[in-house]
């Protein structure tokens, strides 16, 4: 698969959401987070997924964010709005609100709670396209949602010319091939993005674009190193910098419970000054020692 820029690639973090309690946005805190992803050459910005939080967060800080954000990313790179709900209503309802904010694009992972099977999931997606004021990338999240968009699902909605690409968070590279042969095969303007961090440079060889990457909120540069190494095929350089993405993840391994990425994710920004760790869902909260052990892990990275 030829790597040519697609519509949306490179390194995109999914924006964590700095919070001063559970239901009120630190403003401050994201105009800090923003400018410092930016500062660090990413190539768009991917607000309200699971990094962000999208579904813990009340409906007016999510509309919140999405208008702040656009705001103040002021056109220098894509914003990518997580519409994921229960409530397909509700999904367009935000996508309106985030195409007239001046969105670039949309991203829906299934409803969950109750689980679907392929061919309701296609009716799904249609109609959740035939609705939309947005381009959208499908999110495969099966973690969350309990359901896995199948390589044969993606190709037969591969006839929707709204949809312009996919997010994969499922973990399985298998998976992932099938969707680059559906994009390779049919889709060639399609945008593939990978999840998972650490597997950034097995998705390229597979026919990635890119990454949305949860440590690029703490990191950005690395992984945007990363994705520039991999491109110019600069093996040695790309080695490196994947042993210290591998590194940093051990942030994620501070916490013992679930949401233990968020909650490495969000103590990483307070341990660098940008936003407090508080989050929106119900996770463990970090003592002294977590958060020394974080700081260290930031440290470590930085140098």
């Amino acid at each position: 698969m030829s790597h040519a820029p697609s519509r949306f690639h490179g390194i995109i973090p999914p924006l964590a959401t700095p919070l001063v309690d559970r239901d009120t946005l630190d403003v401050a805190g994201l105009e800090r987070l923003i400018e410092h992803v930016l500062a660090g050459g990413v190539h768009g910005l991917f607000v309200l997924g699971t990094t962000g939080e999208g579904p813990a967060l009340p409906a007016a800080v999510r509309r919140a964010v999405v208008e702040r954000t656009i705001q103040q990313v002021a056109g220098r790179v894509p914003v990518l709005v997580g519409i994921s709900d229960t409530v397909l209503a509700d999904s367009l309802a935000l996508a309106r609100y985030a195409a007239d904010g001046g969105a670039a694009a949309v991203v829906a992972a299934p409803p969950y709670y109750f689980p679907a099977g392929q061919e309701p999931l296609e009716r799904w997606c249609r109609a959740l396209v035939a609705g939309l004021p947005l381009p959208l990338l499908l999110y495969n999240m099966p973690e969350m949602v309990k359901v896995v968009l199948g390589p044969e699902l993606v190709r037969r909605l591969a006839d929707l010319p709204e949809i312009v690409g996919l997010k994969d968070s499922g973990g399985d590279l298998e998976t992932f091939a099938g969707y680059s042969k559906v994009v390779r095969e049919v889709r060639p303007d399609w945008s593939l993005l990978i999840g998972p961090e650490q597997m950034l440079p097995q998705a390229h060889a597979l026919g990635g674009h890119g990454g949305v990457c949860g440590g690029a909120n703490v990191h950005p540069r690395l992984f945007v190193d990363l994705q520039a190494a991999l491109e110019r095929g600069d093996e040695a350089r790309a080695v490196g910098l994947q042993q210290k993405v591998l590194a940093l993840g051990r942030l994620y391994s501070v916490g013992t419970q679930p949401g233990r990425v968020i909650v490495g994710v969000k103590g990483a920004l307070a341990a660098l000054g940008i936003c407090s760790d508080v989050t929106a869902a119900w996770f463990e909260r970090l003592d002294t020692d977590h958060k020394a052990r974080i700081a260290a892990i930031v440290t470590e990275i930085a140098t």
